[in-house]
């Protein structure tokens, strides 16, 4: 078994900074991907951002400058440093792990979500 937990989000005026922190935990022998999605309502789930454990980042173009993750490959934590946050960054917020189990067995794994909403 493996569990991700999420924490930060919130409410936050347009303009305001948010940071979403994200833990594995269970059965993992290794992470090759941790990062954040998104999913707005009426609409698909989409990448915010992502770190592989060689350090390359990824971030959706609608992030870009706004935006930094950071990854302790040790404590298996992801964290999304969110700045001049629009209204537009309003949804549900997703952790995401791609990794080992045991060798040759991987998976992709979930948060719950947490909440992210900017008022205008």
């Amino acid at each position: 078994q493996v569990q991700l937990v999420e924490s930060g989000g919130g409410l936050v005026q347009a303009g305001g900074s948010l940071r979403l922190s994200c833990a594995a935990s269970g059965n993992i022998l290794s992470i090759v991907t941790m990062g954040w999605y998104r999913q707005a309502p009426g609409k698909q789930r989409e990448l915010v951002a992502d770190l592989n454990s060689g350090g390359a980042r990824n971030y959706a173009d609608s992030v870009k400058g706004r935006v930094t993750i950071s990854r302790d490959n040790a404590k298996n934590t992801v964290t999304l440093q969110m700045g001049s946050l629009k209204p537009e960054d309003t949804a549900v917020y997703y952790c995401n792990a791609r990794l080992y189990s045991k060798p040759g067995v991987w998976g992709d794994y979930w948060g719950q979500g947490t909440q992210v909403t900017v008022s205008s």
